[in-house]
């Protein structure tokens, strides 16, 4: 092994985050791994959930992330976000710059037979209104929800 690193130094590693206590991935769970580049202004998906476990990090510009229950934040280029799956919804994951793209990488761990991602109705929105934060970040500053 000591000749191994004779003709280059070696990999700098450096943890970007780490998720405690993590959710279980089902046995048979399909992982998935999309690159999402966002235009400038780009609100993103609409308000969504997963059937299991994604993880994320933000490869250039910068994110709106908000999970339900927890306030909007923006994540920047070079952190990390995740979210539990299942029946949490997804409300916001936009461009937060007007003037540039931004995108990141995630890595679903999908429950077989379902599918990756699943578009939450209007009707269930405002049935779970008072499961949302109640001050989040948007695209332009931060906003009353509701």
């Amino acid at each position: 092994m000591d000749d191994f690193y004779a003709a280059g130094p070696p990999p700098q590693l450096d943890v970007v985050a780490t998720v405690p206590n993590a959710p279980q991935i089902h046995a048979q769970a399909e992982a998935m791994t999309i690159l999402v580049t966002l235009p400038p202004d780009s609100p993103g998906a609409p308000p969504h959930r997963h059937s299991g476990p994604a993880y994320g990090y933000v490869v250039k510009g910068e994110i709106v992330f908000e999970l339900e229950g927890e306030p909007a934040r923006v994540v920047k280029a070079g952190e990390a976000f995740w979210e539990p799956g299942g029946d949490v919804i997804h409300y916001q994951d936009g461009n937060h710059l007007a003037d540039a793209e931004s995108a990141f990488v995630v890595t679903m761990f999908c429950v077989p037979g379902q599918p990756m991602l699943v578009p939450v109705s209007a009707e269930e929105l405002a049935l779970r209104k008072d499961r949302r934060a109640p001050v989040s970040v948007g695209r332009t500053g931060v906003q009353p929800n509701g």
